[in-house]
């Protein structure tokens, strides 16, 4: 632990404070978007930029520091072991070598937003009818940090586990081609390449040098030439880590016709050794055929009644929990997650009306899918519907389900519109924002709304609570700050230089809020 570190550890616990890493989406394996930290300002100017198009920290006020990213960012910062890790795209390179879209992991120094490394990896070219990286993109995965390794899936439908240090205590391996990664710029998957043009991805590529700002990639796992799986726009799973296995959500959806899925028999759910990124087991939910559009939930766990449960938003509108612990298929080497319980977050309304099956996404209604991550406190499981933004804004709801007897329906709040966002649940009251920028206070036990914030700008973000305040952004670039009560006041309202598409966290006194270009790290 670096001196700056100790310091800054030793004066949070001095003043009573409790200061802790965000390892994860959602800090814990609960996913809950709640931080019991204190002392965070409700307010912040993010300063000018200067000539070279870097932040004049004269002009800043409560800002720490600020780290430049890419054009697009998606993939939600995580901190843990003094390093920041944010996942972008490739519009901001920072090696002059590895240009064009690509997705991208970075590392920063926690204290002073040193940067430390990346991991670049290349595109996969849209090929048939197969609809997957949409352009732009970057790493979509909030990084999940376990020990001295750090987990995300990648926009070309990867797994790569990865050294925290990078490259500063050697190329560890087993894997060690590295250069070969940097050195593809695009990759031709799934199906046949045009006829006179060779795959992208070629073995007798010539790597790039590696320098001491590259990655150290562990072991990687493709998920498309494993499982042919047909990831819909973005493979944005953040892994969930319990004991030795990572639980993964797999991004499976339609193709490019929106109507039909590329891979119906893909699994949704699957588990690999964390050590080996070996396949351990696949789950037992056959979604292909129910699957709406696609898959872009995470996983979360939870305790209840004694027994532990892996709970799953799915692409068919149903929140699942799984038993975590892998069961043998008789006949076969496959071992395989089996399903104790599914509650459907869509109400009845939204798939049926007199008597006819309501089509998804026609004029604006019909049933939705979990884009969100279920979030699960005090015996109950939150969970939002949605759909892709294109789709327009249209009916949501916001399901409480009772664990403990179940998965039955606690309370269904539907005055709400279709939402990616993952709730935030304290103090007696549960928090989420819908796609169009309202934000919902609701009664944590019965559902009664509280009020409603018009944010007056898309949100794809998530609700942050922490020291009585929600932090909530949006595609204008505007951070909202409210008071986590049950009456309604605005704490601030700060305007950042491109969209906000990431959900502010908390770790270690710090607030940290990442727009399209920039992250910022914000303390009193």
């Amino acid at each position: 632990m670096t001196p700056m570190r100790i310091l800054l550890v030793c004066s949070l616990l001095s003043s009573g404070l409790e200061a802790a890493d965000w390892p994860q989406w959602g800090g814990r394996d609960a996913r809950n978007m709640v931080s019991a930290e204190t002392g965070l300002p409700a307010s912040f100017d993010p300063g000018k930029r200067g000539a070279d198009g870097e932040t004049d920290m004269a002009t800043t006020r409560n800002v720490k520091w600020v780290a430049r990213l890419g054009t697009e960012t998606y993939g939600n910062p995580t901190v843990a072991g003094g390093r920041v890790f944010v996942g972008t795209n490739n519009g901001a390179p920072r090696d002059p070598r590895l240009r064009g879209d690509r997705h991208v992991l970075m590392c920063f120094d926690e204290a002073t937003g040193k940067f430390l490394w990346q991991f670049v990896g290349p595109k996969l070219r849209a090929v048939s009818n197969f609809n997957g990286d949409f352009n732009g993109l970057g790493v979509c995965s909030s990084p999940t940090v376990d020990g001295d390794r750090v987990y995300i899936t990648t926009s070309r439908c990867d797994v790569v586990c990865l050294d925290v240090q990078g490259l500063a205590n050697g190329n560890d391996g087993p894997f060690v081609d590295e250069g070969k990664i940097m050195a593809v710029r695009v990759v031709d998957k799934p199906g046949t390449p045009p006829r006179g043009r060779p795959p992208a991805e070629q073995e007798d590529v010539t790597p790039l040098a590696l320098r001491p700002d590259s990655a150290d990639v562990i072991w990687r796992y493709d998920m498309i030439a494993e499982l042919d799986v047909w990831p819909q726009d973005a493979t944005d799973c953040s892994i969930l880590v319990h004991g030795d296995l990572l639980y993964v959500c797999t991004s499976n959806g339609v193709d490019k016709s929106h109507r039909r899925m590329g891979s119906p028999k893909a699994p949704t759910l699957i588990v690999l050794d964390k050590r080996t990124g070996k396949l351990v087991a696949l789950d037992d939910m056959a979604m292909g055929p129910r699957v709406f559009h696609g898959l872009w939930s995470s996983p979360s766990l939870c305790t209840v009644n004694g027994r532990d449960l892996v709970l799953f938003g799915g692409g068919d509108g149903f929140c699942y929990a799984l038993d975590p612990k892998p069961v043998p298929v008789p006949g076969t080497d496959v071992m395989q997650l089996k399903t104790v319980w599914r509650c459907d977050c869509n109400p009845e309304q939204y798939r049926v009306r007199d008597g006819k099956k309501l089509p998804y996404n026609q004029n604006h209604e019909g049933p939705s899918e979990v884009i969100a991550t279920p979030v699960f406190h005090k015996g109950c499981v939150y969970v939002t519907i949605g759909q892709d933004t294109r789709h327009g804004p249209g009916p949501g709801a916001l399901t409480c389900i009772d664990a403990t007897k179940g998965g039955v329906v606690r309370w269904q709040y539907r005055a709400i519109n279709r939402s990616f966002s993952t709730p935030s649940v304290a103090d007696g009251l549960v928090f989420a924002a819908d796609v169009i920028g309202d934000i919902h206070c609701l009664d944590a036990l019965t559902g009664e709304r509280y009020w409603v914030h018009a944010g007056k700008g898309q949100s794809m973000g998530s609700t942050f609570v922490a020291d009585g305040k929600v932090y909530v952004g949006n595609r204008s670039g505007k951070l909202t700050v409210l008071a986590a009560a049950k009456e309604k006041k605005v704490l601030a309202e700060i305007q950042l230089h491109s969209p906000i598409h990431c959900t502010p966290i908390v770790a270690n006194g710090v607030l940290y809020v990442a727009c399209h270009t920039r992250l910022y790290a914000v303390a009193k």
